[in-house]
Protein backbone atom coordinates (compact mmCIF):
# COMPACT_ATOMS: atom_id res chain seq x y z
CA UNK A 1 0.00 0.00 0.00
CA UNK A 2 1.06 3.50 -0.80
CA UNK A 3 0.67 6.40 1.56
CA UNK A 4 0.06 9.84 -0.55
CA UNK A 5 0.43 12.79 0.99
CA UNK A 6 2.20 16.06 0.62
CA UNK A 7 5.43 14.32 1.97
CA UNK A 8 5.25 11.83 -0.26
CA UNK A 9 8.38 11.79 -2.60
CA UNK A 10 7.99 13.08 -6.11
CA UNK A 11 9.78 9.90 -7.39
CA UNK A 12 6.94 8.12 -5.74
CA UNK A 13 4.02 9.93 -7.12
CA UNK A 14 5.31 9.41 -10.26
CA UNK A 15 5.79 5.48 -10.19
CA UNK A 16 1.96 5.26 -8.84
CA UNK A 17 -0.31 3.43 -11.44
CA UNK A 18 -3.94 2.49 -12.48
CA UNK A 19 -4.59 -0.50 -9.60
CA UNK A 20 -2.27 0.01 -7.25
CA UNK A 21 -3.36 0.49 -3.35
CA UNK A 22 -3.19 3.62 -1.92
CA UNK A 23 -4.41 5.59 1.27
CA UNK A 24 -3.84 9.13 2.25
CA UNK A 25 -3.70 7.87 6.04
CA UNK A 26 -6.77 9.58 7.32
CA UNK A 27 -10.11 7.98 5.40
CA UNK A 28 -9.38 7.41 2.05
CA UNK A 29 -8.36 3.42 1.11
CA UNK A 30 -8.59 2.10 -2.54
CA UNK A 31 -6.99 0.68 -5.64
CA UNK A 32 -6.73 3.90 -8.00
CA UNK A 33 -8.69 3.81 -10.83
CA UNK A 34 -7.40 6.74 -12.81
CA UNK A 35 -4.66 9.45 -12.47
CA UNK A 36 -4.45 13.15 -13.25
CA UNK A 37 -1.82 15.66 -13.11
CA UNK A 38 -1.57 19.14 -13.83
CA UNK A 39 0.16 22.43 -13.35
CA UNK A 40 -0.53 25.47 -12.05
CA UNK A 41 2.79 27.03 -12.53
CA UNK A 42 3.31 27.25 -8.68
CA UNK A 43 2.29 23.54 -7.90
CA UNK A 44 1.86 20.21 -9.84
CA UNK A 45 -1.10 19.06 -8.56
CA UNK A 46 -1.81 14.68 -8.83
CA UNK A 47 -5.35 13.68 -8.22
CA UNK A 48 -5.88 10.13 -8.15
CA UNK A 49 -9.57 8.75 -8.44
CA UNK A 50 -9.67 5.82 -6.37
CA UNK A 51 -12.48 2.99 -7.07
CA UNK A 52 -14.65 4.04 -4.40
CA UNK A 53 -15.29 7.40 -5.78
CA UNK A 54 -13.07 9.39 -3.89
CA UNK A 55 -10.17 11.33 -4.67
CA UNK A 56 -6.86 11.89 -3.02
CA UNK A 57 -5.23 15.25 -3.86
CA UNK A 58 -1.73 15.74 -3.59
CA UNK A 59 0.42 19.59 -3.95
CA UNK A 60 3.91 19.32 -4.42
Amino acid sequence: MIRLNNDTPNDILQDVKIGDMVTDTFSKTGLVETIEISDDGLYRIYEFNLVTGRTITVKK
